[in-house]
C-alpha cells in the first residue's frame, strides 16, 4: 500500500501565468460588421442583465394584497431577461466579438435608472418595473431597425426578444389603474 503524497504547495507570488495564443472566432460576416453587431449586442447584454437585477429587487420588496402574483411575475421576467442576456452574448461571441457581463460593466453602462430601494407597495413596484421594461423594449426596437441593415439573422433573434418584452410590458401595464 502506497502512502498518499502530500499536496504540492505553491507560492502564488512566484507562479507565472502561461502565455497563450489568442483564439480568433470568425463568422461568415465581415469582421467589421461582426464587431459592430457585437458592440450593439454588448449594450443589450448590459440592459438585460440590469433589468434582471432590478426585477429581482422588486421580487424581494413588493408588498400588498397582490404580493404573490407580482412576486411570481418578477421571477418570470428575471428568467426571461437572463435568457435574453445569454442569447445576445452568445450571438456576439459567435460573430467574433467578446462580451463583458461583469457587475462593474453593467453598473457603469446601463441606461436604466436604479431601482428604488426598500419595500414598495404593489402599485408602485409595478409602475417602477413597467417604466424600465418599456425603456428596454424601446431600445430593443431601435436595435431591430439598425440590425436589419447589418445581419438579418441577428435581427431575427432580437425581434424574438422584442416580442417577449412586449408581452411582459402588456402584462405589467394591465395591472396599472
Amino acid at each position: 500500500m502506497q502512502e498518499a503524497q502530500p499536496a504540492t504547495e505553491y507560492n502564488l507570488d512566484t507562479v507565472q501565468i502561461e502565455e497563450r495564443a489568442m483564439t480568433v472566432i470568425e463568422s461568415a460576416l465581415a469582421a467589421d460588421v461582426g464587431h459592430e453587431i457585437g458592440s450593439r449586442l454588448q449594450q443589450l447584454l448590459v440592459e438585460f442583465t440590469d433589468l434582471s437585477l432590478q426585477a429581482k429587487q422588486v421580487h424581494w420588496h413588493v408588498t400588498g394584497p397582490t404580493f404573490e402574483s407580482i412576486h411570481l411575475q418578477m421571477d418570470r421576467l428575471v428568467a426571461d431577461a437572463r435568457i435574453w442576456a445569454d442569447t445576445v452574448a452568445e450571438r456576439a461571441v459567435t460573430l467574433g466579438s467578446t462580451v463583458d457581463g461583469n457587475a462593474a460593466t453593467v453598473a457603469a453602462g446601463s441606461k436604466l435608472q436604479p431601482m428604488t430601494l426598500g419595500y414598495l407597495p404593489s402599485s408602485a413596484a409595478v409602475g417602477e418595473i413597467t417604466r424600465r421594461v418599456r425603456q428596454v423594449a424601446v431600445e430593443v426596437r431601435t436595435e431591430v431597425q439598425a440590425l436589419g441593415d447589418l445581419d438579418p439573422v441577428t435581427q431575427d433573434l432580437v425581434i424574438g426578444i422584442a416580442e417577449a418584452l412586449d408581452k411582459h410590458l402588456w402584462m405589467l401595464q394591465a395591472q396599472l389603474s
